[in-house]
């Protein structure tokens, strides 16, 4: 399966998983893409990317795993339905820029929201 079918298979994980929790298909969701990597030259110079590609881009943070190794990591945001095409959209700008810069793309999240009533 190539990475765009993984990426795929796992966003219509995560949106069937939010719908069937109840959250409001209506909503405007905000969706961050987690990038991370060791190189913070390397991080950066993929984050003045990501916002040129008009993505709203968080301060770097770092994350120390269970071995003692440190990971840099941000998240590019945008404002999305939760629908499969346009967040497999971004995922297509997104990931190129990973590549480009030999840091890794570690999908993307979001947040419950509530249904109106």
């Amino acid at each position: 399966m190539s990475q765009a079918n993984d990426w795929r298979a796992e966003t219509r994980e995560i949106i069937e998983s939010l719908l069937s929790d109840g959250s409001n298909p209506d909503a405007e969701y905000i969706i961050e893409h987690h990038f991370s990597g060791q190189n913070f030259a390397k991080l950066e110079k993929a984050a003045v990317d990501c916002f040129k590609a008009g993505y709203e881009v968080t301060d770097a943070e770092e994350l120390t795993l269970e071995r003692g190794q440190t990971l840099l990591c941000f998240d590019a945001v945008a404002d999305s339905a939760l629908d499969e095409e346009q967040i497999m959209q971004q995922v297509a700008e997104l990931l190129p820029i990973a590549e480009k810069y030999g840091i890794d793309y570690d999908g993307w999240g979001t947040y419950f929201e509530e249904a109106e009533e």
